[in-house]
């Protein structure tokens, strides 16, 4: 396992880790930079309560904004969940599947490698990466912060990282086991990915139409904190959205564990018939007696 880490890290991960580690840093340098030039504008809140409530709805309480914890939230972790998590959703479905459509999972197996280990090993390796590229965005802003005016400890800079890692992994294995279950990873990743944007529109709606309350309850990103994760962390929520990442996880694990590994290329719907597995152990029975 230890093997399979190493090399879904270091090999498999790498450029994933580097490319979005640097967009993030960038992105994070460049408003951290800016937060004095912001706040710093005249008349800035009456141009904030201008806006039509219609755009407010997907960034919470703007006129927050000329504070550290607003400024974070609205310009960064409100919508980084949307971001990241496309991210999150391509690298859980091809977690596994890529290489069977690439037709080398086989051949994988074929070494002195289990399925447990292959399984387990490349998850931390994914769970390893998506923290690696948050570490990187939390250094974007923690770096300059103490040029820029946003009077926040490394530990308040840090504390929204952690619901954001949660959602992601959340997403993540939901991602994989889509993967397992449908045709192709391709397809698990659309699917996952469609999710994660779906869920950022329905609760900013949520939040002008009282009729949607109850539906987004039952969501993800319903229980993420945000930026107000500055002032304090929801460990319940926390708790919660990591319980159902390991629900997910495991039903992954246990389909990997039942399916056949395909030779390459997509392949169909990967749930038989119970009608089906009784034929195929009536003809396997009959051909024993023979």
């Amino acid at each position: 396992m230890l093997a399979e880490y190493k090399y879904t890290l270091l090999r498999r991960m790498r450029g994933q880790i580097i490319g979005w580690g640097i967009g993030l840093a960038l992105y994070g340098l460049m408003m951290a930079a800016l937060f004095d030039s912001i706040i710093g504008i005249e008349g800035f809140e009456e141009m904030i309560a201008s806006y039509p409530p219609e755009l407010m709805v997907f960034f919470g309480d703007l006129m927050s904004i000329t504070t550290p914890a607003g400024y974070l939230d609205i310009y960064y972790f409100s919508y980084m969940t949307m971001i990241i998590g496309i991210f999150a959703a391509g690298a859980g479905a091809g977690l596994l599947v890529s290489d069977e459509e690439d037709g080398v999972l086989d051949l994988i197996l074929a070494h002195p490698i289990g399925r447990n280990a292959l399984f387990w090993g490349r998850l931390l390796g994914f769970v390893t990466a998506t923290t690696a590229i948050l570490i990187i965005g939390w250094l974007s802003w923690l770096i300059p912060s103490g040029s820029n005016g946003m009077d926040l400890s490394w530990i308040e800079f840090l504390r929204p990282f952690l619901p954001l890692l949660v959602v992601l992994l959340l997403f993540g294995a939901l991602a994989l086991l889509f993967s397992m279950v449908l045709p192709s990873a391709r397809m698990a990743g659309m699917l996952s990915g469609g999710l994660v944007v779906a869920n950022f529109l329905v609760l900013g709606l949520a939040n002008s139409n009282a009729q949607l309350e109850a539906v987004v309850k039952y969501t993800p990103l319903y229980y993420y904190q945000g930026g107000d994760a500055v002032f304090g962390l929801n460990w319940g929520w926390i708790a919660g959205l990591t319980l159902v990442s390991v629900i997910l996880v495991l039903v992954a694990w246990w389909r990997f564990q039942q399916r056949d590994i395909r030779v390459g290329g997509e392949g169909g719907w990967q749930w038989p018939s119970v009608l089906g597995r009784l034929g195929r152990r009536a003809e396997t029975a009959d051909r024993a007696a023979a």
